[in-house]
């Protein structure tokens, strides 16, 4: 007789309300969690924060951590089905994809949004989108960077993008966002303010954008232009312009 793993983990969860919340990570993306307590972290918004030991635990530094796994997922995913474009097209791609706008879009056509503890407006909110984040995060760190690899190509990428509509829209960030600006009649600055060269690894840029002097969002990447279209993405998002 095979023996289910998978279900054996369900059967250790205690708590009933745990018990629902794996099954619909279940359903969701068909793994049982190993250590729930991560993917419970993963779906607290900060304005829904889980008390522990008068410490107020919310989804911020797992989203950290999930986004920059997904874009690694993403930038290997499109780098293998895009053989002959330039770093440029990829990197437009990669911001394309990894938009709060799509986010939010994937977080609730998914039905992962259902199940986010929060207690915020859902207009200009990136509450979804940031818990899409931090539950890559926590898939991360209780399975392992080829597990969440294997399952966002199924699930995500195949599934529920549609990599040539993708394509042919226009999401230059730098474009709308001086744009935005030249309408408010404010002035918007990029930096390159580091380069990190690791031994066997090319190059990376960080980008910094500044609106009217003061300091918004930084962009990394292996090339300036992808840092500054990522730290625009960035900036529109924190001014709710995507």
């Amino acid at each position: 007789m095979t023996f289910n793993f998978t279900r054996f983990n369900l059967l250790k969860i205690k708590s009933k309300k745990d018990k629902q919340l794996a099954t619909s990570i279940y359903c969701i993306f068909d793994f049982y969690p190993r250590n729930i307590n991560l993917y419970k972290i993963a779906l607290h918004h900060k304005s829904s924060p889980i008390n522990f030991k008068n410490t107020q635990i919310n989804n911020e530094r797992m989203e950290y951590l999930g986004d920059a796994i997904l874009s690694a997922i993403v930038a290997e995913y499109l780098y293998k089905i895009y053989p002959l474009k330039n770093e440029g097209f990829l990197s437009e791609m990669r911001a394309k994809i990894v938009s709060r706008k799509q986010l939010n879009k994937l977080c609730k056509n998914i039905g992962l949004y259902e199940i986010i503890e929060h207690n915020c407006c859902l207009q200009n909110s990136s509450v979804a989108g940031d818990a899409f984040e931090a539950f890559i995060g926590a898939m991360f760190l209780d399975k392992g960077f080829y597990f969440t690899k294997k399952i966002l190509t199924k699930h995500i990428l195949l599934n529920h993008l549609d990599i040539k509509v993708i394509e042919t829209q226009n999401s230059n960030f730098k474009s709308k966002l001086i744009e935005w600006c030249q309408k408010q009649k404010k002035e918007i600055e990029f930096k390159v303010t580091d380069e990190i060269l690791a031994n066997g690894y090319p190059k990376q840029y960080i980008v910094e954008s500044y609106l009217d002097g003061k300091n918004m969002c930084s962009g990394c990447d292996y090339n300036i232009k992808g840092a500054e279209q990522i730290a625009s993405k960035k900036t529109l998002e924190l001014l709710n312009l995507i």
